[in-house]
Order: structure tokens, then C-alpha cells, then sequence
């Protein structure tokens, strides 16, 4: 036999280590962490290393935000340590569920229940009661919500930032209740709030000395609660959008303006002219960004009462009518302007638009878009004069040449925006404009004259692009798709829409942007389920797909897109050929939030009512009207209280849909 050799230890040699990560001490994966705050995947895959980091990951997190009201509890009880609670894709919670959410997190600092819908002001009781230590509370949307909510809300002492955007039934009542109980507040949103009036816009700013920030968009007020909102020391941001209850007499009787106030945004208030914006804007000297889009006309008159401003930066334009000695005044600003937007104002022209920029050439971003009488000459002195452009918007400048665009990429080199959809670009343009090396959006819907030659260009020169748009780009193939693919791995959207010389050689190609975030292919007949598989086993992170009119998907692409789309939130299916089948596939996607369904040949009644209950997280879908009497009043009920809206569309059958533009509505706040 053999004998057994034992391994003796000696008291100087060190213990062998069973677990290498117990080294790392907590600050250092902390550290960690926080470099991973912005991936969600990364943050799972970094808990389930191990049962250490599993616990260390969930001290860690301080923000949580549940896919659904089931889920609320369960990781409340794992994340014991968050102060910041986003409940937005939470409609059923109720009052019981804040009862037992304040009663276990005392420590909350900010909570968002813009889209719970069951909650009364029992439930905000209890949660200011027991949260002493809130200062942050967002009541968006909640239209039901009456003048008790807003007296729960007022025992939050601490508050510093409220918003109740869209809440019709709070009246100047509750808000006085606001006023005096949360004097600590900064910044509240009172938007859309049809019965709040001047008496309680007044009482907040009387009352709540330390607001920097006030949202009057849409409110039924007039000149008589200015007065103490100006006074206001630390107010720096004041929009009043859309209240036509301000007007020129009203605002004469201001006795001076807000001199701590740095933005100001008077958008759609078409009773003011530049007397009135003249009197609000008196001693404003800390003015920055300005907003007057479709309001008042631009003339001499107002360029000269803001001509004094010299902190002034941006100015937003867009929609309004203006003349050329208006522009040119503009050029004669003390301010050196950063940010200028012209979009669709009717008379702008070459003569002025030359002159402003000669004069502030220090912009960083313009948009000229629908400026149709603007010709080379126009961007001949722009991109002479403003050469540190970072974003340029022209779309639709139909006079423009084709060799406007050469300038651009030869002397604006630090543009990382630049849409030029429905221009007259071509191949040479696109070649030049690939030495803008920084370029992030680029944006050549309906622009027929580039082909994949200049598209080649584009994906040699700019690697860091993250988004593109070839709507309606007729000469684009497969060769110009693939180039973009293997030139611009940092892809995260691109609309290729209406082309069918796009195939799934295009999407197989388009697989290796594992970044990819949206992909829009309606009308793409060339492309099946077979390309959309490659996309989706790949791009892990996709939130938004749009394949409407790919008649050629079918079940066969829906199976793969509900096993590795995880991230899906929207999702357009119309005219597919997808069944009841693709369609229940799709409930295992716990973020799916919207669907647009209509004409689906095979789906039938009993299919849509399984999927509609199988998908717990929608809160939107579209259907064709033809499916309303076949589905009982029960699921609409329930869907209603579920938080899911569901839009009826009695749209006839159509060969092909032709919107002028395209913009993917993408995570403005994921």
C-alpha cells in the first residue's frame, strides 16, 4: 500500500484561499458598480458571480425601477437600501401597497407614481407619514387626484421637487396647502392644471421662498401672479408655455423682471408682443436660454428689447414669422449666441441668415430646417463663419444645392448631429461630410441621389456614429448596409424603411451591432424572418422594432424575438404574417409596453384576448376597430385597470403608408 501523505501547515503560511473575490473589499466593488450604472445586464451578471457579490450588488443600488406592480414587494424586500423609487411602470398600486412600501422604506427620498392609478390620498398619507425624508414625488397624469392629495402631500415638509403635470381636479386650494406646508420646495410642475389659477401660483411663490424652477405650461393664469414669482431670488427656470391669459396690458404693469431668472419660455403665448416680453424680460441680466417658438413675430422691435442681454446664449424660434431687418438685429446682439433654431419660420433668407452668422460665430447648434429659401449661399456662410458647429438641422431646404454639402464636411469638422433629410445631397456631399470624425446622428431620409457609394464613405470615416436614418433612401442596398455595419460598430439606431433592395443579408450584417437599440424596417418586403433572427440573437439591448409591412415575418421570427429581446418595449406588427402564436410568444417579455397590431390576417379573436392578458406590462395598443365587438367588455375593464390603453384604429387596408418623416419616440426616459 501505498502510503498517504499528509500536508502539514505552518503557523507563517498563509491560509489557501477558497473564494479570490473575498480579497476585494467592499468600496472596491462598490467602486465597480458604480462604473456599471448605466448597464443593467452588466449589474445582473455582476450578482450572480457569487453569494457575496449577490448581497454586495443589492446594498449597493440605490434606484429601483420594478417592471410591474407584482414585482414591487418581492425586490423592495432584496434592495433594502434604495432612496429612490420609480413606480412609472407600476399602474396598480394601490393604497395598501404604499402603506407597506413607506412602512419598510423609511429612508425614501424620491418616489414616481406618475402611472399608478389606484393609489387615493390615503395611500400619500401613509407614505409621507412614514417617509419623513422625501424630496421628491411625481404625480404625473394622475387627473383623478383631488385637493386632499395635494393636503397629504403637504405634510412632506422636506419636499424640495413636486409634480403634478395633468392633475385637472386639483384646484387653488390644494395648492395653497402645498404652499404652506412644503416651504422647502425648488422646483414644481403644475402643467395642464386647468383649475389652479393666480391665486394659487401666487401662494406658492409666497410661500415657497427657495422655488428655482416653475412649469405654468397651459395653466388658466394671467399677469396677476407674476408679481411675486419674479421676485423670487433664486428662480432660474420659468415656463409659460401656452397661457393665453398673458398678454401685452398685462405685463406692462410688471414693475421690473427676475433678475436671477436663466431660462425663460413664453412658446404659444400669441398675446404677447415684444412690449410685453420687453417688461418680463427688464433686468433679467442672468438670461441665458430663450423660447419663443411659435408666438410672436420677429422684427426690429424685438430684437432691439433683447439686446441688452449679453449672458444670453440660445434663442428657440422655431415656427415664427420673421423678417429680415429682425434677423439682422439679431446679428447686432451684445450675447454671443451658442444655439440658435429657425425651424420652419416663413422669411428666412439668404441676406439675413449670411449676416447673423457673420456676427455670432460662435454657435454650437442650428437648426434651419423647412427654411425654404435659403441656397448655397446660406450654407456657404455658415459653415464659413460657425465652423465649431456641433449640430446643424436643415431638412427640407429644397434650394440648396448639391455642392452646399461638400463645405460641410470640409469645414465643420466637429458636427456630431447633421440632418439632412429630403436635401439634394449626394455621394460627393457624403464623402466630404466623412471627415466629420465625431459625428453621432446622421439623418438621409427620402435623400434619393446618395447611393452605397457615398454610404461607404460614411462608414469609413465615422466610427462613433449611433444613429442613422436612410427612411425612404431608395438608392441604398445591402453593400451600403453592410459597410455601416462593419464601419460603425457603435450603432444603437438606424431606419431603413421602405426599401426593398434591403434583404437579410442587410440584418445579418446589422447583427454584429450588438449596441443596437432600434431598428426600424417597415415596408422592407425583401427581408424575413430568418434576418430578423440574426438581429435579435445578437442584439441583445433592442427596445424598439418596427416591422410593419414585412409581410415575410412571420411566427418563425417572433419565437426568437420573445426568447432573446428581453429589452423590447415597443414593438409594430402591423401587416405581418404573424399568428396568434408569434403574438402569445411575445407575453414573455416582461418590458413589452406598446404594440401596434392592426391588420394581422391570422390572428383571431380568442388569440388577441390571450395575448392581451398574457402581456402584463403593456400600457398601450394599437388595434383595427373590427376586433371591438368580438372581445368581451371584461377584458376591456380589466385591461383599463391593468394601466393599458388600448387605441382603436379603423384604418382600411393599404398597400403602402407614406408619412413625410421619421422619428423613433425612444427612451426618453428608460
Amino acid at each position: 500500500m501505498k502510503k498517504q501523505k499528509s500536508i502539514i501547515l505552518k503557523m507563517d503560511e498563509p491560509l489557501p484561499i477558497s473564494n479570490p473575490f473575498d480579497l476585494l473589499t467592499e468600496e472596491i466593488i462598490f467602486a465597480i458598480l458604480d462604473s456599471l450604472n448605466d448597464d443593467a445586464f452588466s449589474k445582473k451578471s455582476f450578482s450572480l458571480v457569487c453569494k457575496s457579490f449577490y448581497f454586495i450588488e443589492s446594498r449597493h443600488r440605490k434606484t429601483l425601477r420594478p417592471l410591474s406592480s407584482d414585482l414591487v414587494l418581492r425586490t423592495l424586500k432584496r434592495y433594502r437600501f434604495v432612496s429612490e423609487l420609480d413606480l412609472s411602470l407600476c399602474p396598480r398600486v394601490d393604497d395598501a401597497a404604499l402603506t407597506q412600501i413607506a412602512s419598510s422604506r423609511s429612508s425614501l427620498r424620491s418616489i414616481n407614481l406618475s402611472r399608478s392609478r389606484l393609489f387615493t390620498h390615503n395611500g400619500l398619507s401613509s407614505l409621507v407619514a412614514n417617509c419623513a425624508g422625501l424630496v421628491e414625488i411625481d404625480l404625473s397624469n394622475r387627473a383623478e387626484l383631488t385637493d386632499m392629495a395635494a393636503a397629504a402631500i403637504a405634510e412632506a415638509k422636506n419636499l424640495e421637487r413636486l409634480s403634478l403635470l395633468r392633475c385637472k381636479m386639483i384646484t387653488d386650494m390644494g395648492i395653497g396647502c402645498v404652499a404652506v406646508g412644503c416651504k422647502k420646495l425648488r422646483f414644481i410642475n403644475l402643467k395642464w392644471c386647468l383649475r389652479v389659477s393666480d391665486l394659487g401660483v401666487g401662494l406658492i411663490a409666497m410661500k415657497c421662498k427657495q422655488i428655482r424652477a416653475m412649469d405654468l405650461s397651459y395653466v388658466p393664469i394671467t399677469e396677476k401672479c407674476l408679481p411675486p414669482i419674479l421676485e423670487l431670488e433664486h428662480l432660474e427656470d420659468l415656463v409659460l408655455e401656452g397661457c393665453p391669459g398673458i398678454d401685452d396690458d398685462g405685463l406692462a404693469t410688471l414693475k421690473h423682471g427676475s433678475k436671477s431668472l436663466k431660462t425663460l419660455n413664453m412658446s404659444y403665448c400669441q398675446n404677447v408682443s415684444h412690449v410685453g416680453l420687453s417688461s418680463l424680460t427688464h433686468g433679467a441680466e442672468y438670461l441665458q436660454h430663450l423660447f419663443l417658438a411659435y408666438s410672436l413675430s420677429v422684427t426690429a422691435d424685438l430684437a432691439k428689447c433683447l439686446h441688452n442681454i449679453s449672458r444670453l446664449q440660445s434663442i428657440k424660434l422655431d415656427g415664427c414669422s420673421v423678417t429680415t431687418s429682425g434677423i439682422k438685429a439679431i446679428g447686432n446682439w451684445l450675447a454671443s449666441l451658442k444655439e440658435l433654431s429657425l425651424s420652419k419660420c416663413s422669411g428666412v433668407t439668404d441676406e439675413c441668415l449670411s449676416f447673423l452668422v457673420q456676427t455670432h460665430k460662435e454657435l454650437r447648434k442650428l437648426d434651419i430646417t423647412c427654411c425654404s429659401k435659403i441656397t448655397y449661399a446660406s450654407i456657404d456662410s455658415i459653415t464659413n463663419s460657425c465652423t465649431s458647429l456641433t449640430s446643424l438641422r436643415m431638412e427640407s431646404c429644397s434650394l440648396v444645392s448639391k455642392d452646399a454639402f461638400v463645405l460641410i464636411g470640409q469645414r465643420c469638422r466637429f458636427l456630431e448631429e447633421l440632418d439632412v433629410t429630403d436635401d439634394e445631397i449626394d455621394n460627393e456631399g457624403l464623402k466630404s461630410i466623412s471627415r466629420c470624425s465625431k459625428l453621432l446622428t446622421l439623418k438621409l431620409g427620402i435623400c434619393s441621389n446618395i447611393t452605397d457609394d457615398g454610404l461607404t464613405h460614411v462608414a469609413n470615416g465615422c466610427s462613433k456614429l449611433k444613429e442613422l436614418d436612410l427612411y425612404r433612401s431608395s438608392g441604398i442596398t445591402d453593400e451600403g448596409i453592410t459597410a455601416i455595419a462593419h464601419g460603425c460598430p457603435a450603432l444603437e439606431m438606424i431606419n431603413i424603411a421602405y426599401n426593398d433592395k434591403i434583404t437579410d443579408t442587410s440584418l445579418i450584417s446589422l447583427s454584429k451591432c450588438m449596441l443596437l437599440k432600434a431598428l426600424e424596417i417597415r415596408g422592407c418586403h425583401s427581408v424575413s424572418s430568418v434576418g430578423l433572427s440574426a438581429i435579435v440573437m445578437e442584439c441583445r439591448q433592442l427596445m424598439v422594432l418596427d416591422i410593419k409591412k414585412c409581410t415575410n415575418i412571420n411566427d418563425n421570427g417572433m419565437i426568437p424575438v420573445a426568447q432573446f429581446s428581453k429589452n423590447l418595449k415597443q414593438i409594430n406588427l402591423s401587416y405581418c404574417s404573424v399568428t396568434d402564436v408569434g403574438l402569445l410568444a411575445l407575453a414573455s417579455i416582461k418590458r413589452l409596453q406598446c404594440m401596434t397590431i392592426l391588420h394581422l390576417s391570422g390572428l383571431t379573436p380568442n388569440g388577441l384576448a390571450a395575448a392581451l392578458l398574457a402581456c402584463r406590462g403593456l400600457t398601450k395598443v394599437k388595434l383595427h376597430t373590427s376586433f371591438k365587438p368580438l372581445l368581451p367588455q371584461s377584458l376591456f375593464e380589466y385591461m383599463e385597470a391593468r394601466g393599458c390603453a388600448l387605441h382603436w384604429r379603423d384604418k382600411a387596408f393599404q398597400v403602402e403608408i407614406d408619412p413625410k418623416g421619421w422619428e423613433i419616440a425612444l427612451w426618453k426616459k428608460s
